[in-house]
């Protein structure tokens, strides 16, 4: 396969109280088997040897299971592959002379920290309000010793796929962060070990959520559509159940 010309629209925001602009860029040779953040690799070594300053973007396993690589690419979180993180996506997807407009999740909670680096420091704070067990319950129990049906396992080990990267986030028309909160409940409301602190975590997350500035949820679907782990809407519906029952318990 011969390697591509591509003209890059990134944009650079020089810190998080500066206007920000899509700046263009053409790079030459990049090859088809590279991936997204390989390419963007390449356009910093060609930046910093023209004596510019590098694009910030996050980046940490490149295996698709971290969340860090948060870029929104020609309007879609992630790129235009089904559940695939930006560090999954090949360049193989483009062709020669294509245009491609690389900006960062936007929502009022994720700011813009510089060029494509957001600050999703939010999800980590609403996890603190409630998104663990704190009780003790001792060392692990034997193989299917503990009444957990395979189909309310299989459940919980889905919404635990969530990797928190954000893409739900900076698709949703709101900036909603019910898919990932509702994960973040789901995997616990299934299983016995969560049942003690099942009321209050409910009620802890989404009033941290809401503190955070996201969005309500109006069921666009867009969420769903946009995971790289494919994480169902069914989590939201499960914890709009589990809050109503602790808050009128």
């Amino acid at each position: 396969m011969k390697d591509m010309t591509l003209h890059l629209k990134v944009w650079r925001q020089p810190g998080p109280d500066q206007p920000g602009k899509l700046v263009t860029y053409t790079l030459e040779n990049v090859s088809q088997h590279m991936s997204f953040l390989e390419m963007l690799d390449v356009l910093n070594e060609k930046i910093m040897k023209e004596g510019g300053d590098p694009i910030e973007f996050d980046n940490d396993c490149r295996e698709g299971i971290c969340g860090m690589c948060s870029l929104v690419i020609n309007g879609l979180p992630h790129g235009p592959w089904k559940r695939t993180a930006t560090c999954q996506l090949h360049m193989r997807q483009y062709k020669d002379g294509d245009t491609i407009t690389i900006e960062p999740f936007r929502a009022k909670g994720f700011p813009v920290i510089k060029d494509l680096t957001v600050d999703r420091s939010a999800f980590d704070r609403i996890i603190s309000a409630g998104g663990y067990i704190s009780v003790n319950t001792g060392s692990a129990q034997d193989a299917n010793a503990l009444p957990i049906s395979k189909e309310k396992a299989d459940l919980a080990m889905d919404a635990a796929e969530c990797i928190g990267c954000g893409a739900c986030v900076a698709a949703c028309p709101n900036a909603s962060a019910a898919l990932f909160v509702s994960a973040k409940i789901a995997q616990y409301t299934f299983l016995p070990q969560g049942e003690p602190e099942r009321k209050r975590r409910a009620l802890r997350m989404i009033e941290q959520m809401d503190n955070e500035g996201f969005g309500n949820c109006s069921n666009h679907g867009e969420c769903e559509a946009v995971c790289p782990k494919g994480i169902s809407i069914m989590n939201i519906a499960r914890m709009r159940r589990e809050f109503i029952k602790a808050a009128v318990s």
